[in-house]
């Protein structure tokens, strides 16, 4: 019987101890921001849309992309990333590009760094693509 509540003691007071433990998350990461274009061009009809996070220093390496039909620019951007998903040693920048009919019309020359500077909100700024 003594042994029986020593067993209970214990237990009960490992419940305590294991209540008063609070192990808070890191908040995500979240990247934001607009990607847009400086000339006063008309979207066609059917254009899309292409925003990426990449790592700069790796060519062909993508993080996260999202791809969605516009109509104009400036589009607003939003990716959240798990904090413990970010590697202190990566150079993470954001990029974009616009494309109708399977052509690139407007891209990003640029590179808009975020996260290990300190930046969490960028405008990212695409040009105009040539066609020659």
């Amino acid at each position: 019987m003594k042994m029986k509540l020593k067993k209970i003691f214990a237990f009960a007071s490992l419940l305590l101890l294991s209540a008063c433990v609070t192990v808070e998350p890191e908040p995500p990461v979240i990247v934001n921001g607009a990607a847009g274009y400086l000339e006063k061009v008309n979207l066609p009809q059917g254009s899309s849309i292409t925003i990426a996070v990449i790592d700069l220093d790796t060519p062909g390496v993508i993080v996260a992309q999202k791809t969605f039909n516009i109509a104009k620019a400036p589009v607003p951007f939003k990716f959240t990333f798990a904090a413990d998903t970010i590697d202190k040693s990566v150079n993470y920048g954001v990029v974009a590009m616009i494309l109708y009919q399977n052509k690139v019309i407007f891209q990003t020359y640029d590179k808009f760094p975020v996260i290990n500077n300190g930046k969490y909100t960028t405008e990212v700024l695409m040009k105009l693509v040539s066609n020659r």
